[in-house]
């Protein structure tokens, strides 16, 4: 970045600045390019001024390479000793960062083995808080006995670098990185007594009409790109503990009885707006925060790695509730209430 957006000194200036204030300190991507000197490069041609610059095309065949089998190892990962894959009857996929038919929900019911009657659907272009939706989903499709829904969620943000030094674009790639999450849903009463779970209690959704020009997600011909203004920050500082009340009234749960909280890491301000409108003083971030040290802004997966923390990590000792956050474009923020098992 310091390369290709710090070539006059002002810019270079600003970028430095960022990514001191950022919070992260370590991210992840399918591209090596980033890791790599020029002469090893393999996605981003080796001239000074990237030309010729990468086309959607491009992007959606790495995706293509690249997305199944990250998906695979979250997959694995979130099954393993819990449910065998011959058992899993619905699968949700779940991507904002590439698309093609057939896409990667047929990817992955082949190289899983599922039968072509399995259940399937996708969750495409809802930004960082489609994982919420996508259990949202689940939460619906499990009710039925014997029902094990399947959700991975694959985000390849970093192939849609963009290189006009816009703010929109600084921010973009200062923040976002490549990962994969999953997990699973199952109906109650078949749930292995031995493992780590929740039980989801209740979803709660807002839009903020208001800020639908403030976080954007758009196709162009060089790939995707992110418009992200601080207006999204002022409106999450104003409006989340509001939010937060409306979906305990609605769960029917006090907010005494939340013992963590489940928030997407959408940014280090962002996350400071909601430490602040919440009157926080006890770490209860604390978690996302790691994670966004960690890993960066991974879009949909980012909240299911803070989930995963908070149930490795949960205090039997406090309340047992988890309060859930995260945001999209539209303004949309998506909320779900989830009880410790």
């Amino acid at each position: 970045m310091q390369r290709i957006y710090g070539w006059e000194k002002d810019t270079g200036r600003k970028l430095k600045a960022l990514y001191h204030q950022c919070g992260i300190e370590t991210r992840y991507s399918v591209i090596p390019d980033y890791s790599l000197p020029i002469d090893q490069w393999k996605f981003y041609p080796p001239t000074e001024n990237l030309e010729p610059f990468p086309s959607l095309e491009k992007r959606m065949r790495w995706y293509r390479e690249h997305a199944a089998a990250l998906s695979m190892k979250a997959i694995h990962r979130c099954l393993e000793g819990r449910c065998a894959v011959r058992d899993v009857t619905h699968l949700i996929t779940v991507s904002c960062t590439g698309m093609s038919a057939p896409g990667l929900d047929l990817e992955l019911v082949e190289a899983l083995g599922l039968p072509p009657q399995v259940f399937r659907t996708s969750v495409n272009f809802m930004g960082c808080y489609a994982a919420v939706h996508a259990l949202k989903l689940a939460h619906a499709l499990a009710v039925a006995p014997g029902s094990k829904v399947l959700i991975v969620c694959t985000e390849l943000c970093t192939l849609h670098f963009q290189q006009a030094p816009t703010l929109d674009n600084l921010l973009s790639s200062l923040l976002f990185s490549d990962g994969a999450a999953a997990a699973l849903v199952v109906a109650d009463g078949d749930v292995d007594a031995g493992g780590t779970g929740v039980r989801l209690k209740g979803f709660y959704s807002e839009i903020v009409p208001e800020g639908k020009s403030a976080m954007t997600w758009g196709l162009s011909s060089t790939g995707f790109q992110m418009t992200l203004t601080g207006y999204v920050t002022d409106l999450i500082r104003a409006d989340f503990a509001t939010l937060v009340d409306h979906a305990l009234e609605k769960t029917g749960v006090g907010r005494d009885q939340i013992g963590a909280w489940c928030i997407h890491p959408g940014g280090k301000r962002i996350l400071d707006a909601i430490h602040a409108s919440l009157s926080f003083s006890n770490g209860e971030l604390e978690p996302s925060y790691a994670i966004l040290r960690q890993y960066g802004n991974m879009s949909s997966p980012t909240i299911l790695f803070v989930l995963r923390q908070l149930m490795e990590n949960l205090e039997h000792s406090r309340p047992n509730c988890i309060f859930g956050a995260a945001f999209g474009p539209g303004l949309t923020m998506e909320t779900f209430v989830a009880e410790a098992r």
